[in-house]
């Protein structure tokens, strides 16, 4: 057996952000021996250069300094040694994310991508880190919240943090929390763990006899109990849809790694675990026992991140197996792997008696209006926006409205469809649900990877049904998918309605077709210019500064309101600043179009109301 890969990591000076990590090969390549960090994390497709972070960098091997190069922009090549070669480097940790690192006197948080360089040929070295609480009184109260498993942990002397002192004890269990050394089969596993230190609250529950944990870090006034009294329900749900005979979960144990702040919102998925950032507002508070939209928004996050616990964690392209951190790794398949997911995360919610059905179909209109206003739908077909998240999706400008698809919203979208149209043709006797088990059978469970085209494949044999035409159309095609009729299957009524239109009688609101950022002035800057608007018929362009509508002068918080004194049809001119130079346009106001999806549950017929009631709450 090799000899492990040794780390470790101190958060070193959390004033100035700066994690100190070491990286110990007992047996390096004699040659000279390469160390890598990655360029991005899996599960966020774009190339991060997590590089840029190291600070410091040098090398030893027996206590004596060695030569240590930098050769491209994320790889160094130290040696030759003849024994155990060390790497010491600093990691600069200020990244507000889920994605990288994050370091202060209030918590530590990191993915290991973004710390942990790996010594090349050793990807499959077993590794042990040592996590290690930072210096002085002010920490003594600091915990660890990880789903890495752990073997040693240190124990304070005289309630302080001494590094490097430690007493051995036999194998903790996993929600123990006390620093010391962690282990992984390999660098793989090592860096799915993303960890959490500081001061914060912790809960746990289980779900279909697994713990799972929660940790909140911020200040927040959370209902724990309640909670995860709710996270449990969506956990059970998922396991029994993958797993309906045995209810097993693919995990030991799980952790939900919360940071609450005043104005966020993300997460990433990881094998055992997920890393949530979210308003401190949207979750649930003690006196309030509805589930209101910014708890729900927070559940539906929570819902989302855990289903990928099986999709695209082991149910994962075949593009992915196994990551290659140095590069993009291109596939045509994020619509399903993504939108799918967006699919399931609201509907689990429902499932699961977390919101009711109207509560439901209010999210699936929310996500069919913007699918549907933004023209770069008829542009990119989501196979085509899969293939370029590296450089469209995640680098999305002023422009994107009118290029590019987003393969979460339309992704669910197409899963809404697919599912409603393999029950349909079906008689009800086969769904998605039947799909994403034989997925889960035929992939996931090895983590075998799925072939382009596996998805589509998989989902004509589970079902009987030639479903070539539907994936030409909605996954590799532009049109529209005729999504009302497949509603009406379920007794479900779309109409589009004219935001801030509520009777048929009141005015016809008007716009010029674009999106306003408000400045710190509040000036009002146009940050996109939508396709076929009068504001580009006009020649208005995005990073104009909007300063008048004839002659008098607006805001971000006036503009709106002086247009909408007009009538469609109207001509007013808009003076601007476009940098520096004043520029002046006549506009023909335009109507503002249907762009409020609204979706009606009918009362007949019982059939349909019937196969809706199976859809919802099989």
């Amino acid at each position: 057996m090799a000899s492990p890969v040794r780390y470790t990591i101190f958060p070193r000076n959390p004033a100035a952000h700066l994690f100190e990590v070491t990286v110990t090969v007992s047996d390096p390549d004699p040659a000279g021996q390469r160390f890598s960090l990655p360029v991005w994390i899996p599960g966020s497709y774009m190339i991060r250069e997590f590089a840029k972070n190291v600070v410091t960098l040098h090398a030893e091997c027996g206590g004596n300094p060695i030569a240590c190069e930098k050769i491209d922009k994320a790889t160094w090549q130290c040696g030759p040694a003849a024994a155990a070669i060390t790497l010491t480097y600093e990691v600069y940790a200020w990244d507000l994310s889920v994605r990288a690192a994050h370091l202060d006197e209030s918590h530590a948080f990191f993915n290991g991508t973004g710390v942990f360089l790996l010594p090349l040929g050793f990807e499959n070295a077993p590794c042990e880190v040592d996590i290690q609480r930072p210096a002085g009184t002010r920490y003594a109260g600091w915990e660890i919240a990880t789903s890495l498993s752990q073997t040693q942990a240190l124990v304070p002397l005289s309630g302080t943090n001494v590094p490097g002192s430690r007493t051995d004890v036999d194998v903790l269990p996993n929600d123990s929390k006390q620093f010391g050394t962690f282990s992984a089969a390999n660098y793989d596993e090592l860096i799915d763990h993303p960890v959490e230190m500081g001061t914060f609250t912790h809960a746990t529950f289980e779900a279909c006899g697994v713990p799972h944990h929660v940790a909140i870090t911020g200040k927040h006034r959370a209902d724990m109990t309640r909670l995860c009294a709710d996270l449990k329900k969506i956990c059970e749900v998922q396991i029994r849809l993958f797993e309906p005979e045995t209810a097993a979960a693919p995990m030991q144990q799980y952790w939900f790694l919360i940071w609450a702040v005043g104005d966020g919102y993300g997460g990433l998925e990881h094998r055992a675990s997920t890393a949530l950032i979210c308003n401190r507002d949207d979750l649930p508070s003690t006196h309030e026992k509805k589930v209101g939209a910014g708890y729900r928004r927070f559940l539906g996050l929570a819902s989302h991140e855990y289903f990928h616990t099986w999709n695209v964690k082991r149910i994962k392209p075949a593009a992915f197996v196994p990551y290659d951190l140095t590069q993009e790794n291109y596939t045509r398949q994020l619509w399903f792997f993504e939108g799918f997911t967006s699919y399931y995360d609201d509907l689990v919610l429902v499932r699961s008696g977390l919101i009711d059905s109207l509560g439901y179909l209010e999210l699936i209109a929310e996500n069919i209006g913007r699918v549907m206003a933004q023209s770069g739908r008829t542009r990119q077909s989501v196979a085509e926006s899969s293939f370029d998240a590296w450089v469209k999706y995640y680098r999305q400008d002023e422009n994107s409205p009118n290029a590019i698809v987003s393969y979460y919203q339309k992704g669910a979208m197409i899963g809404l469809a697919l599912d409603l149209t393999i029950r349909q043709r079906t008689s009800g006797a086969k769904s998605l649900d039947d799909v994403m088990r034989a997925l889960w059978r035929s992939y996931g469970r090895e983590a075998i990877g799925v072939p382009e085209r596996g998805v589509e494949a998989i989902a004509g044999q589970i079902t009987g049904l030639d479903l070539k035409d539907f994936f030409a159309r909605a996954v590799y095609g532009t049109a529209d998918m005729d999504i009302a009729a497949l509603l009406n299957s379920v007794a479900i009524d779309l109409a589009w309605r004219v935001p801030g239109k509520a009777k048929d009688d009141d005015p016809v609101p008007v716009t010029i077709g674009v999106k306003i950022a408000a400045e710190p002035n509040h000036d009002a800057k146009v940050s996109q210019v939508f396709d076929g608007g009068a504001a580009q018929a006009a020649g208005v362009s995005a990073g104009d500064v909007v300063i008048a509508v004839d002659g008098l002068r607006v805001s971000a918080v006036t503009l709106e309101k002086r247009l909408r004194s007009y009538p469609v049809g109207a001509h007013v001119t808009l003076s601007a600043f476009r940098r520096d130079e004043m520029m002046s346009f006549d506009v023909a106001l335009q109507a503002l179009p249907a762009q409020t999806c609204a979706l009606t549950m009918q009362d007949t017929p019982i059939e349909a109301k019937a196969r809706r009631n199976a859809w919802l709450l099989p």
